[in-house]
């Protein structure tokens, strides 16, 4: 009889509700941890549980006027799935959403997938060496098959991200306004914002996207800024015709692009983590001359938006456009408290009223409630939430005390303030799909096997994250950001470079972990199983890619000319 539950076979009907591994989220990290499930472990026998109706992730969730990336398009790829032909250097919401449907598309991950599916608990089952995942279906015809289940599987990844649920100001009467709100995450489309009065709670980089957008067509739009951020020009330009087939039929200079994109964006690791570095220096007084520059004719505003932290305690905003937008005649920006919003629009300190027909709130996420609100339980049903009592932490990011066979992206000290976030993603699809693998192993052999990381290790990695991060721009006092909690701990950001993070991941040190199960003996005498890395930073100077361009070059003419030849000859 085949076994109907092996790695490499599909979930079908009579397996619904058991599979190998089920991943939480068919974003961009959702999506690379599926690919990696393929190609390195061929593994078929998989869920990936999506609780929105398409893939995507944030570029899913994200359609505000303006939206787009701040990480180069040529960077912001899967090394093993770069696009020549972007349109822009910094591509828009909906170009990235292109990208992640082909890249769907081509790799055959939708028959995987069960869209608005959204896990809301899952637990460790402690004998049977399995995750119990209790899904809630909505979807009016979806739900009429089944509104919930449980799901069982031998491994559980978490895809959700940082970046996934809006966080709702705290402002008395928020409810009360009888206008339309609507928060940057969850744009309505249908409601038409021209000439209408509109207010813009939050100046972040959501905020530094929407307001030039809507300023274009807004009667009138004022922007109520907490803090000041820096401001670093994008330099964005279109991608012409000719650069894009250069980058489709001449791969060296595509990879070349890219490696000069990563060397770039690297290089800003010190200018975010050390206020006292000279780079850091210079981001500030590039920040002040184009503040000056760009509102000349504004300079009462100067003074408000200069910030007196250091660049990097909150994230640095890439724009071209967001000074210019504010030295708009139909523009203001308020610095002062909002007191209450009313029925129909906001006062502030002091009692001054403003009447809006749209309030926006471009205020974020709940970042450092990771996993919220699925509900986590652990080993002898421990909770996460008493795991992360004391704000999040996890082993590399990936994995977490008492969470057996479980794995997640994007997660505590992960994030970045200076590169692009998919060359973290891969590094750790390539990590857990190698714990992964022993575990499928075993379960090959009939055996149980279960890994989870040390506590002494884990801690001892956390206790030397926090001192480096201790010293760095993002615990600076004189600034509140999503990078940490509210006691001042720093639970979302990495302390070092991506190459940095890449080479921690770039072996499994099992002594670091908890192995236990019937197939234990097998990955215990294993000190380490090396991964390697994908190496993207620069390792060719100019003059060596232009040689080998060339060579390639005389190669294809000269099989054209013979080509050419032979045809005369006949």
């Amino acid at each position: 009889m085949v076994d109907i539950l092996r790695a490499d076979a599909r979930v079908g009907n009579k397996t619904y509700t058991s599979a190998t591994v089920v991943i939480i989220g068919a974003g961009i990290s959702g999506m690379c941890m599926a690919i990696d499930l393929i190609k390195r472990n061929n593994c078929h026998n998989f869920v990936i549980l999506e609780k929105s109706s398409g893939v995507g992730g944030t570029w899913h969730d994200n359609k505000y006027p303006g939206c787009c990336c701040d990480v180069a398009s040529i960077l912001y790829s899967y090394s093993f799935e770069q696009y020549p032909k972007w349109s822009r250097e910094y591509p828009g919401q909906e170009e990235l959403l292109k990208y992640l449907i082909h890249v769907a598309e081509k790799y055959g991950l939708y028959k995987y997938i069960r869209f608005n599916s959204e896990a809301k608990e899952a637990r460790w089952d402690e004998e049977e060496k399995k995750w119990r995942i209790s899904v809630e279906v909505s979807g009016d015809k979806d739900s009429q098959f089944a509104s919930s289940y449980i799901l069982n599987s031998d491994f559980l990844a978490s895809a959700v991200g940082q970046l996934n649920v809006p966080r709702e100001p705290d402002i008395p009467g928020l409810k009360d306004f009888q206008g339309r709100m609507m928060h940057s995450a969850r744009w309505d489309w249908t409601y038409n914002f021209e000439n209408k009065r509109i207010a813009i709670i939050g100046n972040g980089a959501t905020s530094a996207q929407i307001v030039p957008e809507v300023a274009k067509v807004a009667s009138h739009l004022t922007v109520y800024q907490r803090t000041p951020n820096w401001v670093m020009p994008r330099l964005d330009t279109a991608v012409s015709p000719l650069q894009q087939a250069l980058l489709t039929y001449v791969p060296p200079l595509r990879m070349r692009k890219r490696s000069l994109a990563m060397d770039f964006r690297e290089s800003f690791y010190a200018a975010v983590s050390d206020a006292k570095s000279d780079f850091a220096q210079q981001i500030r007084e590039w920040c002040v001359e184009g503040l000056r520059t760009q509102l000349a004719n504004k300079p009462e505003l100067w003074e408000k938006l200069t910030p007196n932290y250091s660049p990097g305690c909150k994230r640095l905003i890439i724009s071209d456009d967001i000074y210019p937008a504010l030295a708009r005649e139909n523009v203001d920006l308020e610095t002062r408290r909002i007191s209450r919003i009313t029925e129909t629009g906001i006062q502030i300190e002091g009692g001054t009223s403003q009447e809006y027909d749209l309030i926006v709130l471009a205020t974020g996420f709940k970042t450092v409630e990771f996993m919220y609100p699925i509900q986590i339980y652990g080993s002898n049903g421990r909770p996460l939430s008493d795991i992360w009592k004391e704000g999040a932490s996890a082993y590399h990011g990936v994995t977490v005390e008492d969470l057996p066979n479980f794995g997640m992206f994007y997660g505590p000290n992960t994030n970045l303030g200076h590169n692009s976030i998919i060359l973290m993603i891969e590094a750790q699809s390539r990590y857990l799909n190698a714990i992964l693998g022993e575990v499928l192993r075993a379960r090959a052999k009939g055996k149980t096997l279960s890994v989870r990381p040390n506590p002494d290790a884990l801690k001892r990695y956390n206790r030397e994250l926090q001192e480096v991060l201790a010293k760095s721009s993002f615990a600076d006092s004189n600034c509140s950001s999503w990078y940490k909690t509210e006691e001042g701990k720093i639970t979302n950001n990495w302390s070092g470079t991506v190459v940095d993070y890449q080479r921690n991941l770039s072996q499994v040190r099992w002594s670091d972990y908890v192995v236990e199960g019937s197939a234990k003996g097998v990955v215990e005498p294993r000190k380490i199983t090396h991964l390697g890395r994908v190496r993207e930073e620069s390792y060719m100077s100019n003059g060596s890619l232009i040689l080998t361009a060339a060579s390639v070059l005389a190669v294809v003419g000269g099989v054209l000319l013979r080509g050419s030849s032979l045809l005369r000859s006949r």
